[in-house]
């Protein structure tokens, strides 16, 4: 059975139409991704073309001002994170899984009068 998507392939049983599907599934979702080298990364897919995927990729920053203060041994406020992405490009055949980050929604907020009064 051959496949029957966007891209035909030769071989039928290739892991990468799958991926490919998924990548196109989940394009603007924070995904996280497991390389077959093992390695993982979490990012925003951003463009999946027929063998190669692009990726924002996450990386922390933090304050770059304030980093002497680190050295003190009083506990003051800790220093701010900033979360940069950068563009990496991904090929499909490395790819092993694919998986979405959860995001919980928040509680509901409940105003005046509380409930219990």
């Amino acid at each position: 059975m051959k496949y029957t998507g966007n891209y035909h392939y030769n071989q039928p049983y290739d892991d990468t139409h799958w991926m490919h599907d998924k990548c196109n599934q989940y394009m603007n979702y924070h995904v996280m991704f497991s390389m077959k080298d093992g390695s993982e990364w979490d990012g925003i897919i951003e463009n999946v073309s027929r063998d190669q995927v692009s990726v924002l990729v996450g990386e922390d920053v933090s304050d770059q001002e304030n980093e002497h203060l680190g050295d003190r041994q009083y506990y003051g406020p800790p220093r701010r994170r900033y979360r940069r992405f950068r563009r990496r490009t991904f090929p499909l055949a490395s790819l092993a899984a694919l998986a979405l980050l959860p995001y919980f929604a928040p509680s509901p907020y409940y105003g005046y009068p509380y409930s219990y009064y």
